[in-house]
């Protein structure tokens, strides 16, 4: 089974990453909304604990985060490529600093300056507490830069990304790469969800032809899915895993002394440090996969990127 079903909600930038990565891909999916803070509990009966937006399902396959989801769009449709020769290894690069460090970025910029919470309606200072209190428990609690500080170092990041577009239409050259997903995401926050603050873009007309182009891309059709109905269909097959083709990798790579075959636990690094538990069944140099029963959802392989995660032992 290749259905793809993409669970997200419209404002999330990095859901909007894999929409722009779907459509320059030409792929269809089904889209299943989920909500924006907890409870999350259809969310949660597939990745286990996992509650970052978005997360890709295929079958009773569930991929988290979105450098694993490119990889895994990647295998199942090779061309376009988001990997043009000759800059592969300089794409991921450029991908994990933009989807870290330009975001926190721009989303600390957006955070201070009027209209910034057109994404939400209002300004994001204005945000509901319930919204702060979900991203605080996430690990979202950060020590907020003022408007003037912030700017800095957000404008130092546009101007380099304007310095590459100076002489070709995308960040490595004459086509998208991972880049460029990667780094259209956090603009997009000002580009299309928060026009209000586009004045920082004014003096870098490369990088808002560039943003044009990219948002250009479009999304492929989507068909509606509701979670219950993306949760039967989990239950319905098996999963994929071992020896599962969209994965980067199936070489085991033992960096902590844990076998297949042991129960463990999965967590993010930083932001989203839920814990998904279950059985380890594979641990590659790109990816873990856990297999978990749910009561609804069956038996399902719940994988990740090595880089971010962490994996420990649950001791018994």
């Amino acid at each position: 089974m290749t259905e793809l079903i993409l669970h997200h909600f419209p404002a999330s930038p990095f859901a909007e990453k894999v929409r722009l990565v779907l459509g320059f891909k030409g792929l269809a999916w089904r889209s299943v909304i989920v909500p924006a803070i907890l409870p999350k509990p259809d969310v949660i009966a597939l990745t286990g604990g996992y509650r970052r937006t978005p997360f890709l399902q295929i079958g009773a396959d569930i991929y988290c985060d979105t450098a694993l989801i490119c990889d895994v769009l990647e295998r199942l449709q090779p061309a376009p490529t988001l990997y043009p020769a000759g800059v592969h290894p300089l794409a991921r690069i450029l991908a994990q600093w933009a989807d870290s460090t330009l975001f926190w970025a721009a989303v600390t910029y957006n955070r201070g300056n009027k209209g910034a919470g057109d994404k939400f309606g209002g300004t994001l200072t204005d945000l509901p507490a319930a919204i702060f209190a979900d991203r605080k428990a996430m690990g979202f609690d950060v020590e907020w830069l003022q408007p003037g500080d912030a700017a800095c170092p957000y404008q130092s990041y546009v101007g380099q990304l304007s310095d590459l577009l100076q002489q070709q239409p995308y960040l490595l050259g004459q086509s998208p790469s991972m880049a460029d997903f990667s780094a259209f995401h956090p603009l997009w926050l000002v580009h299309v969800r928060a026009p209000a603050t586009l004045g920082i873009l004014e003096s870098h007309a490369a990088v808002r032809a560039w943003l044009e182009r990219m948002q250009a891309i479009g999304h492929t059709s989507s068909e509606s899915l509701q979670a219950s109905q993306a949760i039967a269909i989990a239950a319905a097959v098996e999963p994929l895993c071992p020896g599962n083709r969209l994965l980067p990798d199936n070489t085991f790579q033992d960096e902590h002394g844990i076998s297949v075959g042991s129960r463990v636990t999965v967590t993010a690094e930083s932001f989203g440090r839920e814990p998904t538990a279950g059985v380890l069944v594979a641990a590659t140099g790109m990816h873990y996969s856990l297999r978990r029963t749910d009561a609804r959802a069956g038996t399902v392989h719940v994988h990740f990127p090595r880089t971010g995660y962490l994996l420990k032992r649950l001791e018994p």
